[in-house]
């Protein structure tokens, strides 16, 4: 498998005798905006036809006249319920909404803007049989608007983008850190016992912070000694990626938010838990894909001096991100220890669990679906 390969595992298409015996998945779609409506909508779709979800819960983020659009919608598919964030407005409140709301053992999350490929749902559910296995990333491919990767954009940071990139294991069921937080899955009950998402990480609405799954997969590792997170290369979904992510300052802006959440993420988990899959990345795949663009360019291709640009600048953007990040925490937290840190984590997420769980099914009880 190449870093460009679009491919597709069918071999779980629909039920199946084989399949009833696994771990039951219930995916989350979470969505802020309703110019996104018809990726969405296409989202959910990409689930529904699948046949493998308990059901799919759509969580609105703030967002009253998406909202509108389809909580009454009998057209969105068997199993499909819409509810609103119950917690503070962003993807971490949004996706613990969704997670509060969950009855299968399993969590899925899927980007709004992405669509999962034939067998995504079922390569979730084969990997989680495993009961070490907590948690699960998937293959995140591209879809660019424009139909191509920009000649600039290095494929060592197609993570700026939100898909998988050039440094993740090629391998399927290779053991990572933290998955891609457009195509992941989570054990239900580990990622509540440790509060789940972390709020002050994550977007909100367009604001390019990130990194909460990140600091969640530590978390859940960590409180669970023996268990794994892997990598599904056959659990694949397209992320769509409009013009207005392949330019300059969109890829500046992201480093630099990039490095801010990294910050935050060592702040909670430690440097050593939080930047052990960056150490990597930083000595071993970025310095070959400078070589590799520079070796492009001697032979002729033009653009991959500026490949080769862009991977030094997008180190030095998330770096400094990195020492605003750290300054920020520092003032922000007081100087509280990570333990305090992971322990307010824990009591603010916790604490309001069951509340948020009752007042969402009392939301969706007129369009929970039609199973």
């Amino acid at each position: 498998m190449t870093i460009d390969d679009h491919g597709a595992d069918s071999s779980g298409i629909g039920r199946d005798a084989s399949s009833d015996a696994l771990p039951a998945v219930d995916v989350i779609i979470c969505a802020y905006t309703p110019k996104r409506e018809p990726f969405l909508r296409r989202a959910i779709a990409s689930v529904v036809d699948q046949l493998d979800a308990e059901q799919v819960i759509v969580v609105i983020d703030h967002a009253p006249e998406l909202f509108g659009l389809l909580a009454d919608d009998p057209t969105l598919g068997d199993g499909v319920v819409v509810i609103e964030n119950a917690y503070e407005q962003g993807l971490s409140g949004a996706r613990n909404t969704g997670v509060d709301y969950a009855t299968a053992p399993v969590v899925a999350f899927l980007d709004d803007d992405a669509r999962a490929y034939p067998g995504w749902v079922l390569a979730i559910r084969r990997a989680h049989a495993d009961p070490a296995t907590v948690g699960t990333g998937g293959w995140v491919a591209p879809e660019w608007e424009d139909g191509v990767c920009p000649a600039w954009l290095p494929s060592e940071f197609w993570w700026t983008i939100g898909c998988s990139y050039r440094g993740l294991p090629m391998d399927h069921k290779s053991v990572i850190r933290n998955p891609i937080g457009a195509s992941m899955s989570f054990s239900r009950a580990p990622l509540q016992a440790v509060g789940a998402f972390r709020s002050g990480l994550g977007r909100i609405g367009t604001t390019p912070l990130g990194c909460e799954e990140t600091e969640a997969a530590i978390r859940v590792q960590a409180a669970a000694p023996g268990s794994k997170i892997v990598h599904l290369t056959a659990s694949r979904v397209g992320h769509y990626v409009p013009r207005t992510r392949t330019t300059w300052s969109y890829f500046r802006d992201r480093c630099v938010a990039e490095g801010r959440s990294k910050a935050m993420v060592a702040g909670a988990a430690g440097t050593r838990d939080g930047l052990s899959s960056e150490r990597r990345y930083v000595l071993r795949v970025l310095p070959s894909g400078v070589l590799r663009a520079l070796g492009d360019a001697a032979r002729g291709d033009v653009a991959g001096l500026e490949r080769a640009g862009a991977i030094v600048m997008g180190l030095a953007l998330t770096a400094a991100g990195y020492v605003v990040g750290r300054a920020e925490v520092a003032r922000v937290e007081g100087g509280a220890s990570p333990s305090a840190m992971r322990t307010s984590i824990v009591t603010r997420s916790i604490a309001g669990a069951a509340g948020v769980r009752d007042r969402c099914r009392l939301r969706a009880n007129g369009w929970r679906g039609h199973r």
